[in-house]
């Protein structure tokens, strides 16, 4: 997932905390945590892994969920030893519950309940410890688990989708409602399309591919798969109603989807029991239907297949829920003064399970006590200033020397107790510049996205790379059609690649308007060239 949440410091603020089954690690345990899962009918069964990829697990251990061996309950982390040493990228659970789990090397490892072979590995007997999946998967590297109630679902590095498990209602996507003992990869009109997103309902499975269009197959009695009616699909069908838009998010819930354009638009469909699906109403909805048109730019959604809780998290970083919210039922999204979409889930989810795998590896570093943020720019304890554009900056050049290599280098060999204390500043604007400095206060950038450009050239010469994937995330929440080709340009230019990728990507979806656009006409030559043989190479002038 390309927005994993930072797990925060195990202090009373970590967000942890908000997770009552994280009170029984120590403080030190807290901090060797590197992702983590809460899952389970009770949300009583947590799996972690550590800084050092360890894995562990604790709690109630339905089903043998944890994957320790036994069947026994445990209020202590137990190691996991088969997983040892290793880089996991995805998680997911069922109701069983079974487990899946994706290592960075492509192996894929199951464990848990197996009534209807939803490991697959043939068997249905339960799965103590983790077992290596690897029927029909041979020379396959699996980059995303997705699990329903009792199937399972893969996705493939090469784009291909596999699932098995119980079959009732068409989710295995195999023509038939047999059960599937092994991994089976799902064709009809995936056939040669590459998948680049997955996601499980209870009964229903989803696809995204990579140009956007969404896939739906499995149970469809609420219309959670969004194609008009309410019959089951034993095959993957194609969300016509999403024409012309690119999707770049979804998620399931227990019969309802949430699906996030790479505009910013937000689109919900399926089971609205509980006010789900955010119309205002509770009435259920057989096709994609826009929600929270009215609010700024939507940058996160969030779902899971055990709940009937949705939230968002909006580009300013405002928090919305709506759904079942501990017993409510919340029809219209609800603003809450959280600061990430897991809180939502922690804090009223029924039951309050993780809504993805938790992760430490996100740009939300720990930022600098508060105390030093609220003396940037302040001129009374500074002892430098710098000047740009007629403007001046306070700073200290204790904290810039501890925060930055450039500094530290200049200071080091220019610098001598006697110069002035300004320096002048030619090469970057003003609010480049003092974005820049402020961010070695606080460990945040608040720019819009063309100054962000700016920003990120400043990044690139100074070798700043935490600040470079800062810029490159702000640019890509706040691409739209009118600045998509200044953006690519920019990303060429400061050797952004994968910035410069999702940009391509994003003005070959939206060709026909980016063309009509100013940006557009007023880049060189040269690099129009290359855009457009590069464009037809991925096929982007097919009729």
């Amino acid at each position: 997932s390309s927005s994993l949440l930072s797990l925060g410091s195990p202090d009373s603020s970590s967000p942890t905390r908000k997770w009552p089954l994280f009170s029984l690690l120590s403080t030190e345990e807290l901090a060797t945590v590197r992702q983590a899962c809460v899952f389970g009918t009770s949300a009583n069964e947590v799996i972690y892994i550590t800084h050092g990829n360890e894995v562990f697990g604790f709690g109630l251990n339905s089903s043998s969920c944890l994957g320790t061996g036994d069947s026994l309950s445990t209020i202590v982390p137990k190691k996991l030893d088969f997983l040892r040493g290793k880089k996991v990228v995805s998680l997911s659970y069922g109701s069983g519950p079974h487990v899946l789990l994706a290592t960075d090397d492509g192996q894929l490892f199951a464990w848990g309940h197996n009534g209807y072979s939803q490991m697959g590995n043939g068997t249905t007997n339960q799965g103590m410890s983790p077992v290596l999946v690897t029927a029909n998967l041979q020379n396959k590297k699996v980059r995303e688990v997705a699990c329903g109630s009792h199937h399972s679902m893969a996705l493939t590095h090469d784009g291909e989708v596999f699932a098995w498990g119980y079959n009732n209602c068409g989710q295995i996507g195999s023509g038939s409602t047999a059960n599937q003992p092994y991994p089976r990869k799902v064709t009809g009109c995936l056939q040669g399309k590459s998948a680049v997103a997955i996601t499980c309902g209870q009964t229903s499975s989803m696809a995204v591919i990579d140009n956007g269009e969404v896939y739906g197959w499995g149970y469809n009695g609420n219309g959670q798969l969004g194609i008009g009616n309410n019959g089951n699909q034993l095959t993957p069908c194609r969300l016509t109603a999403l024409q012309g838009l690119c999707i770049q998010q979804i998620v399931s819930g227990y019969g309802h989807c949430l699906a996030l354009t790479d505009e910013g638009l937000l689109y919900a469909w399926g089971a609205n029991t509980y006010g789900q699906l955010g119309t205002g109403n509770k009435s259920n909805h057989l096709s994609p239907v826009q929600i929270m048109a009215d609010k700024e730019r939507i940058v996160e959604v969030a779902a899971c297949h055990s709940t009937h809780t949705s939230a968002a998290k909006t580009q300013s970083g405002q928090v919305y829920m709506w759904g079942q919210c501990r017993g409510q039922s919340i029809v219209m999204p609800h603003l809450t003064h959280f600061i990430n979409t897991d809180d939502v889930f922690a804090c009223f989810a029924t039951p309050s399970v993780m809504w993805r795998l938790m992760s430490m590896e996100h740009d939300d570093f720990l930022t600098v006590a508060e105390a030093l943020r609220k003396e940037f720019d302040s001129p009374e304890t500074a002892d430098l200033k710098f000047s740009v554009e007629g403007k001046c900056i306070h700073v200290h050049k204790a904290v810039l020397k501890i925060r930055c290599e450039h500094f530290r280098s200049m200071f080091r060999s220019q610098w001598t107790e006697d110069q002035q204390d300004v320096i002048e500043i030619g090469q970057f604007s003003y609010p480049v510049y003092r974005s820049f400095l402020q961010f070695l206060y606080t460990d945040t950038v608040d720019l819009p996205p063309e100054d962000a450009i700016g920003l990120l050239d400043l990044a690139t010469s100074y070798c700043e790379n935490r600040l470079k994937r800062l810029c490159q995330q702000i640019i890509k929440r706040g691409i739209t059609v009118e600045n998509a080709f200044t953006l690519l340009s920019a990303a060429i230019r400061y050797d952004a690649e994968d910035l410069e990728v999702f940009c391509f990507r994003f003005c070959v979806n939206h060709l026909t308007q980016v063309t009509q656009t100013g940006a557009f006409w007023q880049v060189d030559g040269g690099m129009l060239k290359e855009f457009i043989s590069k464009a037809s190479r991925c096929g982007a002038f097919k009729n």
